[in-house]
């Protein structure tokens, strides 16, 4: 319930900032964001989970503007309207806030243990991690707060632990050895996506490799002279004439600096036209020699590594790397290996080449390809559900042009690496003992928890297993531990380190054979999952799953819409669809609209490289969120980016403020909030023509929410309020306040209140709760609901005025005549139509129109202006109202002014030269100024002949 007054006088100024952060109060505090409603059709729309580690930017305020757009339309149509809210833990994101941090205090993240290390880090989420839920606040976002989400909830943990343990238990996670991206400063395995490719000038170094059997060499050409210290062959096309005499013979190239022997090997990813036709194939360090290396026959195992986590030269297994490249950076590696390739002259040239370059997103280095075991999950199985769910329209992707690249994506899917070596996130449900086939090698136990990890161990371990006589349990784990972290490439070696980092002690302990291993035999994964692993559960596990009686589960899933940014649907939202038709067995939306980008004015994507970036708090401060939220519903047409322009913002502060004063000039006139739904009886014309006014609009409203076209739907309230209310209606019912007027401006003013309330949340709040008696908040009120039809014979009549008027209007801003100016109108031969309206609106007519009269007959002699109306052109004489002469002369210089602009530019835009080379904005500026011009020559012809 509002405690407002049944009317308060409204304050004489609009000023967001002061009704913003109350009203918002006073929602949340009243659970106004989910009223309950058990018995309402649910609709269920769940966020994009920012980081913990957030800021609000431009690109939030657009898709929760849209988001918060949709569920106010759908709260006020009755609905069980659940918005689901929460932050996402975004492990490597947050992981470098809180290393950062430390670093000032002249503290590191290896001086603590691990749990020591994700204390710090809860410590720092309960200070600061709630920075950018407090601004989706300001944004004025209705979300369900009561019920805000974490991703590393204890409840949310629980539900990626039994996907993580179901999945392996179906054989769709593995643990695999392969190429990964490598980020050597972060120290972790990043995903493709999450890879930024970069054109960096680089080089093209092209060297000898001497034949192993000294008859010659053969030459190969690469941008990374430093892997071929573990280059394992050379790849030649098996077309290549110029090769197949060393095909033939099995010939082999002894690798200056190592020494190591090396295949030629026949493959169809060796380009006979480029460069020598021959490509040193590095397996353990490039993703295309991988896969050749496999073809080639090498084991991953066996594929040589020469980098470590830091990308610094190490060993490879074969030893033959010199010592004094062992340590060294990867580019000063590179360096030294060109000098000494050079020193033997096995250099051939070096070209300058732009080089495609990756770096991480987040670590911002260059990122090392590097050959790891990880996690894997089976992607390409879990998609094809997911492209079934679009083709068959389970799931409808707005707009529909996005479908093409979504099939495209997860029809060429490759396995989703899902580990990353980090200490925050959901850790691995993995653990590793050794093999009792081969000590050498590791066990894997999947399971809950350490408890069930144990009595799997238990089972496993209880079989016949002989150790070794001397042998103690501490030996064999720390052997097979060391194995385990030398095949992840950790830096930890010894069990000491083992003990350091998992927290737990591995102690010495004689095993009685066949006495089973003890559960501190066994060890936990140290990696934690992929932080888009975990999201990709949002749409259920924020709702109570795995729990089968969660209430919210029945209810609200499937969620009804998704809307999100097009740049994070293989990122979140394929994977969404993937784990979400997988354990819900339904698709976990049934419509998912993707936004485009919001751009700088020049339409430059917004970096704070370029200093383009725009804080959308600041037009907050500046506008109020009212404005910034219509601005961003205006602007957002699908499939298209949205273009910053603060002038409009500011534009829609002042529609803001037009409303206002509108609401204000009701109030003064008596007119105070309806008490129907349905529209009020009405009998003149001018209010049965704006209750169809607004019956259209709310058919308009209706159908663009239905299409989800914001623009549409933002654009039809905009010109009812303004132009057909404020402009028109108000201006026509001036004077004339009898209770049925007064009856019908309420009940009009309370539906627009209604229908803008989505986009503008709080000044319709705020007038709602000043312009009368209320029995609840207006983000609780009533969809409209009109229960009236279109009357034509009122819409024909008022529209008729308003053309008079606007038309008479603009004919005196034309002609330089004072807009008070009271002029004499001739029409001979008037329809009985235009007759009867004459009549019938003569006051209207006289103060609106500023017609001392409308004579029905001809005009006199003379210069005189023609203003059309329905099926009349009135003549209005213009002899003793201005200066005939001078007026066409001002007219005619104008005239040829606009002329030579139009022609020139329209010059400039035919030659094909200025339009190829010119800049984009200079063209499309210099169109919008030929567009302009010739507009303006149109309009001052026109004026000239209304002269005579």
């Amino acid at each position: 319930m509002t405690e407002q007054t049944p009317q308060s006088p409204l304050d004489k100024t609009f000023d967001p900032a002061a009704i913003e952060a109350r009203w918002y109060a006073h929602w949340e505090a009243n659970g106004l964001f989910r009223p309950e409603r058990p018995d309402a059709q649910p609709f269920t729309i769940v966020n994009p989970p920012p980081n913990v580690t957030g800021s609000l930017h431009i690109g939030h305020a657009l898709d929760n503007t849209l988001q918060d757009v949709v569920i106010r339309y759908e709260r006020l149509r009755g609905k069980d309207a659940l918005w689901v809210v929460g932050t996402d833990h975004a492990g490597i994101a947050t992981q470098m806030v809180v290393e950062r941090q430390m670093e000032a205090q002249q503290d590191k993240r290896t001086n603590y243990t691990r749990d020591g290390f994700i204390e710090k880090v809860w410590e720092w989420k309960r200070e600061s991690g709630g920075t950018i839920t407090g601004q989706l606040r300001r944004l004025g976002c209705s979300m369900d707060w009561s019920r805000e989400q974490f991703t590393m909830d204890p409840h949310f943990t629980k539900a990626v632990v039994k996907v993580f343990v179901d999945l392996y238990n179906e054989g769709l996670i593995y643990r695999d050895k392969r190429l990964v991206n490598w980020d050597p400063k972060l120290k972790t395995a990043i995903s493709d996506l999450e890879v930024e490719t970069r054109e960096i000038q680089g080089h093209f170094w092209h060297f000898k490799y001497p034949l192993t059997d000294g008859s010659g060499h053969i030459s190969v050409a690469t941008t990374r002279p430093e892997t071929m210290l573990a280059d394992m062959a050379v790849a030649v096309n098996p077309a290549d004439e110029r090769y197949q005499p060393l095909l033939a013979r099995g010939a082999t190239v002894t690798l200056p600096i190592t020494g190591r022997v090396i295949p030629i090997v026949a493959d169809e990813h060796a380009d006979p036209e480029l460069g020598s036709g021959a490509v040193k194939i590095t397996p353990g360090h490039d993703f295309n020699d991988f896969e050749v290396g496999k073809r080639a026959g090498f084991k991953a195992a066996d594929m040589l590594n020469m980098l470590d986590a830091e990308a610094k030269v190490c060993q490879t297994a074969d030893n033959l790397i010199p010592p004094e490249l062992l340590g060294l950076d990867r580019f000063e590696a590179r360096k030294r290996v060109v000098e000494l390739l050079d020193k033997d002259d096995l250099l051939e040239k070096i070209e300058d080449r732009v080089i495609q370059t990756p770096y991480g997103d987040r670590g911002g280095v260059v990122i090392e390809p590097w050959l790891t075991d990880q996690w894997y999950v089976d992607a390409a199985t879990l998609a094809q559900p997911a492209i079934e769910a679009v083709k068959s329209g389970a799931i409808e992707i707005v707009p529909k042009t996005w479908e093409k690249t979504y099939f495209n994506w997860m029809e060429n899917i490759q396995p989703w690496c899902v580990s990353r070596q980090l200490w925050w996130g959901h850790r691995i449900p993995a653990w590793f003992g050794p093999s009792i086939e081969n000590p050498d090698e590791l066990t894997i136990f999947v399971a809950d928890d350490e408890v069930a990890a144990s009595r799997q161990a238990a089972e496993y371990y209880g079989k016949a297993w002989q150790i070794g006589e001397g042998m103690t349990l501490s030996v064999v784990a720390d052997q097979a531990a060391a194995k385990a972290l030398e095949s992840q490439e950790s830096l930890m070696s010894s069990k000491a380190d083992l003990e350091a980092d998992f927290g737990q002690k591995i102690e010495d302990h004689e095993m009685p054979v066949p006495e089973p291993i003890k559960a501190f035999g066994i060890w936990q994964d140290a990696d934690v999952l992929d932080t888009w692993f975990s999201s990709a559960l949002w749409p259920f596990a924020t709702l109570g799953w795995p729990d089968a009686d969660a209430p919210l589960l029945a209810k609200h899933y499937p969620n009804d819409l998704l809307v999100s940014g097009f740049d994070i649907l293989f990122f979140w939202n394929a994977r969404m669809a993937m784990q979400g038709i997988h354990f819900m067995k339904e698709v976990p939306w049934k419509r998912m609209y993707l936004h485009g980008l919001v751009r700088a004015a020049d339409g430059q994507k917004m970096s704070k490289s370029k200093g383009n970036v725009v804080d959308p708090l600041g037009l907050i401060d500046q506008y109020g969120a009212d404005a910034l939220r219509f601005f961003m519903a205006a602007m957002e047409s699908q499939g298209r980016d949205v273009k910053m322009d603060e002038k409009r913002v500011e534009g829609y502060r002042n529609f803001a403020t037009k409303l206002w004063n509108a609401a204000r000039f009701c109030q003064a006139n008596g007119i105070t909030a309806s008490t129907s739904v349905s529209a009020p009886a009405a009998t003149s014309a001018v209010n049965r023509w704006i209750i169809g006014e607004v019956v259209e609009t709310v058919a308009a409203l209706d159908k663009a929410m239905a299409d989800l076209r914001f623009d549409a739907a933002a654009n039809a309230i905009y010109h009812f309020v303004w132009n057909q209310f404020c402009d028109w209606y108000i201006e026509l019912i001036k004077g004339a306040f009898d209770e049925e007027t007064k009856a019908v401006a309420g009940w009009v003013l309370d539906q627009i209140l209604v229908m803008l309330h989505p986009f503008m949340p709080f000044v319709t709040e705020e007038l709602w709760s000043k312009t009368g008696a209320r029995e609840h908040e207006l983000i609780v009120a009533r969809w409209p609901a009109p229960a009236a039809a279109v009357d034509a014979g009122a819409k024909a009549e008022v529209e008729w005025l308003i053309a008079l008027v606007g038309n008479l209007r603009a004919a005196k801003a034309e002609l330089g005549i004072a807009p008070g100016a009271r002029l004499t109108a001739y029409l001979p031969d008037p329809s009985e139509t235009t007759r009867s309206l004459i009549a019938g609106n003569g006051p209207v007519i006289d103060r609106l129109a500023r017609l001392d009269a409308i004579r029905f007959e001809p005009a006199p002699a003379g210069p005189a202006i023609q203003v059309g109306a329905g099926d009349a052109m009135l003549a209005i004489p213009l002899d003793g109202v201005i200066d005939i002469a001078a007026e066409k002369a001002r007219l005619e210089k104008a005239l040829a002014a606009s002329l030579k602009e139009r022609d020139s530019l329209g010059k400039r835009l035919e030659n094909p030269a200025f339009v190829e080379k010119a800049k984009p904005d200079a063209v499309d500026k210099a169109k919008a100024d030929h567009a302009h011009h010739a507009a303006e020559a149109e309009r001052l012809t026109a004026a000239l002949a209304r002269l005579g």
